[in-house]
């Protein structure tokens, strides 16, 4: 079992307790109450397993998280600054001297940036945001070979210059260092303002024989293992398409494969950022504008606009609380596609969503889950559904 000294206090692994195996018997046992009623029946989820296995070199799946994130807090005892995670239940920080789950590289990055702040004396930005520093942010590639970090800060403070300089001249700088300009109390980490400090804006993931280009800002699936199998499940859900609707598009996981199978694909995201990423990754992979194109605006106003048009596939990755009904009501009763591949990372919030989209005439053929976050309670569901 993978072990980790902060395990029952931090907030970040809640099933850490369990051996892997466990988990996986839970996850499953979890998709299939929530959603195996939805089958045909005769297909019982319980008599034919759905779960997709996420192969990892150990046993134990460790340093999968290749999108690592810490916050900040003042250690008034000691009166130096210190990193960690949020403590189960709470807002108080849990100062960590390890992250398992976390890559490598990006935890050698993160500490070493705590160690040049705490030594210059930064304070973090504390519940009033009186301080300075509140969050890092690292993104690495799977073999860590690539990093670029963010630091997160109330204001661009001149004391932050001489521990960057220090931290950038280290052994441990990574390829590309961002401030972030966050004053905003508010649950988001990241602010609308980021200053480029140093190096490369993006690392270069490749996933399922497509290359991505990620920015620490856009949303990329954290666990590339994981991400490869859900890729891969759902290009082939699209099979024989000839034009597709990707709906919360991200920066192309599914887009570009889809593309580069021959199907003309239609990318909606609301972050600009994950949109330029996106339209970097085509031009990356050589996928012409005639097969895809993307565009950035909520998927809530551009879905009516789609729907003018006529498509025979939709695949939504919404958000944990799900698609808005103004999206479903799009999708499942003007657009009407033949197939419709919705991939939750709230099985909960999809079981509850099911019963009004079977009412729009569809039935689900098959379910799946991947195992994006071991060691938590979270499972990523896919259902795919067609037009009866």
């Amino acid at each position: 079992m993978l072990t980790c000294r902060h395990a029952g206090v931090c907030g970040g692994c809640s099933v850490l307790h369990l051996s892997y195996t466990d988990q996986l018997t839970r996850k499953t046992a979890l998709v299939n109450d929530l959603l195996g009623r939805f089958l045909p029946s005769g297909r019982s989820a319980r008599s034919e397993p759905v779960f997709l296995h996420v192969h990892h070199p150990t046993p134990d799946p460790a340093h999968f998280r290749h999108k690592v994130s810490f916050v900040f807090e003042n250690d008034g005892r000691r009166r130096t600054l210190v990193m960690g995670h949020h403590e189960r239940g709470s807002k108080r920080v849990v100062p960590v001297t390890e992250c398992p789950v976390h890559s490598l590289r990006g935890n050698r990055i993160a500490f070493a940036l705590r160690d040049r702040l705490a030594a210059a004396g930064i304070d973090a930005a504390g519940p009033s945001l009186s301080g300075i520093v509140r969050y890092v942010i690292v993104r690495t590639t799977q073999d860590d070979r690539e990093a670029v970090a963010m630091l997160v800060v109330t204001r661009n403070d001149k004391s932050l210059r001489a521990p960057l300089r220090a931290f950038l001249a280290s052994a441990d700088r990574p390829d590309g260092l961002f401030v972030n300009i966050n004053d905003d109390p508010g649950p988001l980490m990241v602010g609308e303002r980021t200053l480029k400090i140093d190096g490369r804006s993006q690392v270069r993931e490749r996933v399922g024989g497509v290359s991505y280009l990620i920015s620490p800002t856009a949303f990329f699936q954290t666990n590339p293992a994981a991400a490869a199998v859900l890729q891969r499940t759902v290009v082939e859900s699209m099979s024989g398409a000839s034009r597709v609707l990707d709906l919360y598009c991200g920066s192309g996981l599914f887009s570009l494969p889809i593309a580069k199978a021959g199907t003309r694909v239609l990318g909606i995201e609301e972050n600009a950022q994950a949109i330029k990423d996106a339209e970097h990754n085509a031009h990356l992979n050589a996928v012409p504008s005639s097969r895809v194109r993307f565009k950035s605006a909520r998927v809530e106003d551009a879905v009516r606009v789609a729907a003018r048009e006529e498509w025979d596939g939709v695949v939504l990755d919404p958000p944990r609380v799900g698609c808005s009904d103004d999206v479903l009501d799009s999708v499942f009763q003007d657009l009407q596609p033949a197939r419709v591949t919705y991939v939750s990372c709230n099985p909960e919030a999809l079981a509850m969503e099911l019963p009004g989209i079977l009412q729009c005439g569809y039935r689900v053929t098959h379910l799946n889950a991947v195992d994006m976050f071991p060691h938590t309670d979270h499972i990523e569901a896919i259902v795919r559904l067609a037009r009866t």
